[in-house]
Parts: structure tokens; sequence; C-alpha cells
């Protein structure tokens, strides 16, 4: 079986193209997939892009193109829950597109045709994620420095948009109208939610890790920048190629 690992920026996804075992790059859509082996598990890698609709699109080539049979997104993203540091990591549970509003025809967050606002991550695979993931944090406590080390690994909802969050006003207000909806979100970021929708059309497993380079406020733009260019790809090769050993 082959598993599709889908990153949205290249320093999110330079390690493990590195440690990719017996590479082939195939352009498909626009893109660059890389087919190969991680610890001798089929995988393709691939670049979504920023934004819903690359990231749909990407997934849709993993899986027409490339038979991908179950997808990982994994990078960065923005914390906004209560104790959710930068540095810390977050497994999805279940994904909500936070700039989804059909109203009145629907209620807000609802997907349109799909009668409901969240999209469940796979509970296997995502069992799995999060094993892996406390065992790195576990095992690289420290090692990138104190500043962006690894603190803790959470599990719940995270939110997509098409918006980079980088005011502390903006984040409040969303996760507020979030919060009083019952929905307690721990990170934003703008790829996950289309990706899940896509592996829910198809039928396939999907789940999803992501490091908090960020609080979505005032300093996001800088802290984002410093977290993805010292700290994501090495720490996304580590939990990637830990949750394929255990597949």
């Amino acid at each position: 079986m082959t598993t599709a690992i889908l990153s949205a920026l290249p320093e999110e996804q330079a390690g493990l193209l590195a440690a990719l075992e017996q590479p082939q790059r195939v352009a498909h859509a626009g893109r660059a997939f890389w087919r190969g082996a991680l610890g001798g598990k089929d995988v393709v890698l691939a670049l979504s892009g920023i934004g819903k609709v690359a990231a749909a699109t990407t997934a849709t080539a993993a899986i027409e193109r490339f038979g991908a049979a179950r997808i990982v997104f994994t990078g960065v993203a923005g914390g906004v829950g209560d104790g959710v540091h930068v540095g810390d990591v977050v497994v999805a549970r279940d994904y909500l597109q936070h700039d989804m509003d059909a109203s009145p025809l629907f209620a807000r967050w609802e997907l349109p045709g799909y009668a409901r606002t969240l999209v469940a991550c796979d509970a296997h695979l995502s069992a799995l994620l999060l094993e892996a993931a406390n065992d790195c944090v576990t095992s690289a406590a420290g090692q990138f420095g104190t500043q962006c080390a690894a603190h803790g690994v959470h599990h719940g909802l995270v939110a997509s948009g098409d918006r980079f969050i980088a005011a502390a006003a903006e984040a409040m207000h969303l996760r507020s109208a979030l919060r009083n909806a019952g929905h307690d979100v721990l990170a934003v970021e703008m790829e996950g939610a289309a990706v899940a929708q896509v592996c829910l059309d198809y039928g396939l497993p999907f789940a999803a890790v992501r490091t908090i380079s960020d609080r979505a406020d005032d300093d996001a733009h800088g802290d984002f920048t410093l977290f993805v260019r010292t700290v994501a790809s090495r720490y996304t090769a580590q939990i990637v190629q830990a949750l394929v050993q255990k597949l």
C-alpha cells in the first residue's frame, strides 16, 4: 500500500525527501511527485502548495495517478488552543473549514452536501501518528534549542482556511466563535481540511500532524519564518519516519 505524504512548503518536507530510498521524480498536474520508499515502505511525497484548493488538487492526483491508499499531511500550524505552545505537536482528530459559511442556506461552518461541520481523521492511522509524535517529542526534547524545543503533544480539532491568521485579535475572535459553537480548536492552518474532505470522498484513511510554529498572533510572521527554517524539516522527518515504521 502506498502512503502519500503531503506538505505545503519545501522546508517542511526536505528531510523526508533526503531520506527517500530509490527516489523517482514524476511531474504531474503541475507538481513534482517523488516515488520511493521510507524504511522499505512505499510512499509518494509531494508539496501541496498553500491553500485548500491547491491541497485538494494534490491529494486527488496522489490518489488517482499514484494509487495512494492513505494520506498523511504534515507541516506547521498556528496554535490557538489553551496550553498549545510554539514547539508543541498537534495530531488532528477532526478538521473544520473556518472560512466556510453558506448561511442562511446552511449553518455556519457546515459543509454543503455533507450534512456535517467536522470531518474526522481516521482513528487507527491517527492513533499510530499520535504514538509516533509522542515518541519523537520525548526523544527530541531540547534537540533543536530551548526556544523551539517541542514541549507536548495534543490531539483534537484543527481548523483550515484560506487565510494566514497573523493577528492576536483575529485569532481570539475565531477561537471564541468556534468555542461558543462547541468546537474547541487547537490550531489553524491552510490545507488539512481540504485533504480530509478529499479522503472522505474517496473513502481513504487520512491523518495529519502539525508542529506549532507560532501563536497565530501579531508575531506570527516572524515566528513562522524562523521555525520553518530551523526546525520543521527535521522534526517532520522524525515523526513521519516513525509513523511509517508502524504501518
